[in-house]
């Protein structure tokens, strides 16, 4: 069994007891938190389009840093950023349909 769940501008596709790195929640740790299922396919090939999946938050926290370098040349430009997006780790528990 498996769903298709949308967060964070992004679609993933996930079954229970998957660990998950999703865009930051307004959750804290130990807290549950509930999804829309936007397609939700069962263990004999049905298809149902609307339910919810159940997952618990775990940890926040960042992923590695990406440098973004601008260089234009023969100008004597050079620019070095970093950035580090957070996410929120999350365990699914159950898909409801």
């Amino acid at each position: 069994m498996y769903a298709v769940i949308n967060t964070g501008g992004k679609q993933y596709k996930v079954e229970p007891g998957m660990l998950l790195k999703v865009e930051k929640l307004c959750a804290s740790p130990g807290e549950t938190v509930k999804f829309p299922a936007s397609l939700i396919r069962d263990e004999n090939g049905n298809i149902k389009t609307q339910g919810e999946v159940e997952a618990e938050v775990i940890e926040h926290g960042k992923h590695k840093k990406v440098l973004v370098f601008h260089f234009k040349r023969k100008k004597n430009y050079k620019k070095l950023n970093g950035h580090r997006q957070p996410y929120t780790l999350i365990k699914i528990k159950e898909i409801k349909a």
